[in-house]
């Protein structure tokens, strides 16, 4: 089968990955649509390290082909989007609603694919880049078969991530001043997060005044290429700011356009060696800086609530998807991606 195969120094397109059949509490999955991510080509690019030879993709949506013994949710024909959260659902973390803390689902990545014999890692117990995957029964999430799966597939890492920082990680409130800065997939996704939200200001800031117009479409009431002219929308600062590039630079910037007892939310991925400096004096106006995983999301309740509010005409998919390529051409959509050239590129297989 078909897959896009990263082995530690180059990528490419094989057709000859075979995966094993699913096991206990395992569901396999076809994978008809996977968005393009920032963190697969941070894995391609170091910025994320993980073991290779890898199967890259996290962001999909398909149909079950069969599942393992014990697993009663979803079953063969049943159309599902994927999550990255293969969590245990038993330790303290889960039991609290927090899977994302889930030390189960960090990390410790299995090898369900093999490529002539020898094992390929797992990415983000996902792997969405192949025509086939196994996943835990706990990553597929039942959704309506009316629901573009080219567009349910945003659901599963974008969608949860921005959206999903929004409503479950700072809370934005009724009435809320909130900056994004970065209008990528995961910016898009925090300004119409804001914009569910009921957010008063929702000021965008990204460095290319192409995105002006997707930016308001997704709930951006103010559009900047630059932050310097944030203070005079928000004279005070903002109750919100959310960096979505993993630039250190621009979390300073998040941190200093605080209103008192405002919050900045970290979404973007800088280096894991990267630090960034704030003025420790300023937090004293109980200001607080957030980190965000994966949008301290509960998938199985939120992706069918992304859905529902997707067919009630309130959360925009559709919108999110620049352009599908057949997953042949991963090197075009990657370097569209790394270009900015698109809002959220879809491999379809």
């Amino acid at each position: 089968m078909r897959g896009v195969v990263f082995d530690g120094t180059r990528t490419e397109v094989v057709d000859d990955l075979e995966i094993r059949d699913p096991g206990p509490g395992e569901v396999l999955v076809a994978v008809t649509a996977a968005g393009l991510c920032h963190s697969d080509l941070s894995v391609i690019d170091g910025t994320i390290p993980f073991p290779a030879p890898v199967v890259l993709g996290h962001e999909g949506a398909g149909v079950v082909e069969a599942v393992g013994p014990g697993v009663g949710h979803v079953g063969p024909g049943d159309h599902v989007a994927l999550s990255t959260l293969a969590n245990c659902g038993a330790c303290a973390q889960c039991d609290r609603g927090r899977p994302t803390m889930c030390r189960k689902a960090i990390g410790r990545p299995g090898r369900p694919f093999s490529r002539g014999g020898k094992p390929l890692f797992q990415f983000a117990s996902n792997s969405a880049f192949a025509e086939r995957t196994v996943v835990r029964a706990v990553q597929a999430v039942k959704i309506p078969d009316d629901l573009p799966l080219t567009s349910a597939a945003l659901i599963g890492c974008g969608v949860l991530t921005g959206v999903g920082a929004v409503l479950n990680r700072a809370k934005v409130g009724l009435g809320d001043t909130v900056v994004v800065i970065g209008t990528g997939g995961i910016g898009l996704n925090v300004l119409q997060g804001a914009r569910l939200a009921g957010a008063l200001t929702v000021v965008a800031v990204d460095s290319n005044p192409a995105k002006e117009a997707v930016a308001r479409q997704f709930g951006a009431t103010h559009f900047l290429t630059s932050a310097d002219g944030v203070r005079d929308i928000l004279p005070d600062g903002a109750d919100h700011a959310f960096e979505c590039v993993g630039r250190t630079e621009l979390i300073r910037q998040a941190i200093d356009l605080l209103d008192r007892h405002g919050q900045a939310v970290l979404l973007g991925v800088p280096a894991v060696s990267a630090e960034a400096s704030f003025l420790v004096s300023s937090m004293y106006l109980d200001k607080s800086i957030l980190g965000c995983r994966y949008g301290s999301s509960r998938p199985q309740r939120d992706i069918a609530r992304y859905a529902d509010l997707y067919r009630e005409g309130r959360l925009l998919l559709d919108e999110l998807v620049t352009e599908t390529y057949p997953v042949e051409d991963f090197a075009k959509a990657a370097d569209d991606a790394h270009h900015g050239r698109v809002a959220r590129g879809v491999l379809v297989f």
